[in-house]
């Protein structure tokens, strides 16, 4: 009787014993990232560089080899590249877009403009027409009848009352992808739309968008947040006509690769936790949050663990994945590959939300699962961790969760002010703060850790 009685009054000091231990080395992961961090040494190296880099241009292979080489210097146990065909959309050349005549009077009034990822050009044409200004697709609808041979410009904005501006994102989105289709549904020549946006500069966002293929493909563009304010309001005081010319449209597919990286497990070797961001942007900026952060979040993650000595229970992949802007190709062949091999990956983390201050993670688990990650938020939160909550991934690792029923979780930045940038010419490395960008990689790499000793 005795014996049990001090074997349950041992548990709660085993129990603290291991919280310890746990808190002592995310400390020492910590302390690592902080005072011998390489990730915004490496951001600076891919975004001045090699700058823009969209799937199957120049500047997205020089990345792929520049991935390579720095997992490997910063001690990968293997790195290899995993080929993927790509599609290949190119911009073409400048776009424009001005104002002609407002009412009976001509002018000359130029708009900063980006032409959409995906859209196909004017076919070296300039198109002229009226604009139909709609504040979203109800009223694109009720003026169906008016929308032959026009430009239609969707004003539709960000709903300033949510406090999570992804959600605002998320339902704008509809408008950059679905717009030009349904506008040409009607017979529409080409679209505008108010860029994805907050911000109070004029900088146009691009950023992907898709055709129907039962409508005509028309240009498609968006404008910067104060020049869409300009035109919808004249477009509300009388007929104003716009003039648009854009060069967009798709070469043949092309060879990409996702770059890998693995730390081998010690005890479950064929057993998988992926850590990853997405190594491609758009062409028009330096991708310096969308995804360098995450790139370099990942590189990062695998140097610390590496550098303490750390020596994982199951095998840990840090995948830099090609595509995730205008095609998902990378994500889906890794997902395609790991299921043809019928590989077990039992978690799976992406950073693709920028490299603002950490605020916690969001997990696609099942309840238990997500109850059990609930527990170490006292590990995670002296380093800024302040929510473990239901929802979260990334697009990347989601053909994982779809095709293997793999456990997701994405980091969850602070993004007020992600969206002021996102898809625009100011996503450079000026805009990264050093200290904020570290602190993300501290918070990943403490996950890790935890889903490594203990699992799901």
């Amino acid at each position: 009787m005795k014996k049990f009685l001090l074997f349950f009054l041992a548990i709660p000091f085993y129990a603290s014993a291991q919280v310890n231990a746990d808190s002592i080395f995310i400390k020492k992961i910590a302390d690592e990232i902080l005072v011998n961090g390489k990730a915004y040494d490496l951001l600076h190296q891919l975004t001045k560089n090699i700058g823009g880099r969209l799937a199957g241009s120049p500047q997205f292979a020089k990345a792929v080899q520049w991935g390579k080489t720095s997992l490997q210097l910063m001690g990968a146990d293997t790195v290899y590249l995993q080929e993927c065909l790509v599609p290949h959309w190119v911009r073409g050349g400048k776009d424009k877009v001005e104002i002609v005549a407002t009412g009976n009077r001509k002018t000359n009034i130029p708009l900063d403009a980006l032409a959409l990822g995906n859209s196909m050009g004017s076919g070296g044409k300039t198109i002229t027409a009226q604009v139909i200004a709609v504040s979203n697709f109800a009223e694109l609808e009720k003026r169906k009848d008016e929308i032959k041979g026009k430009i239609v410009y969707y004003n539709y904005a960000f709903n300033p009352t949510y406090i999570t501006p992804s959600k605002a994102y998320g339902e704008t989105g509809t408008y950059r992808r679905n717009g030009p289709s349904r506008a040409a549904k009607y017979g529409a020549v080409a679209v505008l739309i108010r860029s994805l946006t907050e911000a109070t500069d004029n900088n146009p966002h691009t950023g992907a968008m898709a055709y129907n293929d039962s409508f005509p493909k028309i240009p498609a563009a968006a404008l910067g947040s104060m020049d869409a304010d300009k035109i919808w309001k004249l477009a509300q005081a009388s007929n104003l006509t716009i003039s648009l010319s854009t060069n967009g449209h798709f070469l043949p597919d092309t060879i990409g690769h996702n770059v890998i990286a693995e730390l081998r497990g010690t005890e479950f070797p064929d057993e998988y936790i992926t850590v990853g961001g997405h190594l491609d942007s758009w062409d028009v900026n330096e991708g310096a949050h969308d995804d360098g952060a995450g790139v370099v979040h990942t590189i990062e993650v695998m140097r610390a663990l590496k550098a303490l000595g750390y020596h994982p229970k199951h095998s840990i992949r840090f995948v830099l994945f090609a595509n995730e802007e205008n095609g998902l190709r990378g994500g889906e062949k890794y997902a395609a590959v790991a299921k043809a091999k019928n590989e077990k990956h039992i978690f799976a983390l992406e950073s693709d939300e920028g490299g603002f201050t950490p605020r916690g993670f969001g997990f696609t688990m099942n309840t238990t699962q997500l109850q059990k990650v609930q527990t170490w938020l006292p590990l995670l939160k002296p380093y800024g961790t302040a929510d473990l909550s239901n929802g979260g991934g990334g697009a990347d690792i989601g053909p994982l969760g779809t095709n293997l029923k793999t456990p997701l979780a994405g980091l969850a930045p602070d993004n007020q002010r992600y969206f002021d940038i996102h898809h625009a010419r100011s996503d450079v490395f000026e805009a990264v703060n050093k200290r904020e960008l570290l602190l993300g990689a501290v918070n990943m790499a403490g996950l890790i850790y935890l889903i490594d000793k203990y699992g799901l």
